[in-house]
């Protein structure tokens, strides 16, 4: 029998893990949705070890956070089949760009994903997301990515289109 895929889910919060708070009428980062999201997944030859190090939106991340959210991602490459990094898509792509000038190319890939719009709300992409994060983590070589939209994109070089509500690749 083939032994299990170990991969390390590290969250940071973002949109795909904002909740509606009814006293306050706004989305906010206060309870993670990840184990819900889990629940929902046949995930057959995988351990999934959790590591909640934040839950923050992305906007409100320091250089601080960002450099913790490398190191912890290198860290946990030490003893993982791979890493996926759910991360608010708006400063994503400085996680991303942070986690290769820190590693380089690391042990094992290490995918970051996230959602244009939170699993609590009927038309997101949350779930999506997730799932292909955590498939394309056990087929990609060793290097850090972004899986989104049914794609999978390369670091460095990786950018949020606004206007298009996804990443793109800003180079070669």
């Amino acid at each position: 029998m083939a032994t299990k895929k170990r991969i390390a889910l590290i969250s940071t919060g973002g949109t795909i893990e904002k909740t509606y708070d009814e006293l306050q009428g706004v989305l906010d980062n206060r309870a993670s949705m990840l184990d819900v999201m889990l629940a929902t997944l046949q995930l057959q030859g995988v351990d999934i070890v959790r590591i909640p190090l934040m839950n923050k939106d992305s906007l409100q991340m320091t250089p601080q956070d960002h450099d913790l959210i490398a190191r912890t991602a290198g860290s946990m490459a030490e003893a993982h089949d791979g890493i996926v990094v759910v991360h608010g898509t708006d400063r994503l792509a400085v996680s991303g760009d942070r986690i290769h000038a820190l590693l380089g190319t690391p042990r094992v890939p290490i995918v970051l994903t996230g959602a244009m719009r939170p699993y609590v709300m009927r038309n997101t992409d949350a779930l999506q997301n997730l799932t292909e994060a955590l498939l394309a983590v056990q087929i990609l070589p060793p290097g850090v990515f972004v899986a989104m939209h049914n794609q999978v994109l390369q670091f460095p070089g990786v950018v949020k289109d606004k206007d298009r509500g996804t990443f793109i690749r800003t180079h070669a």
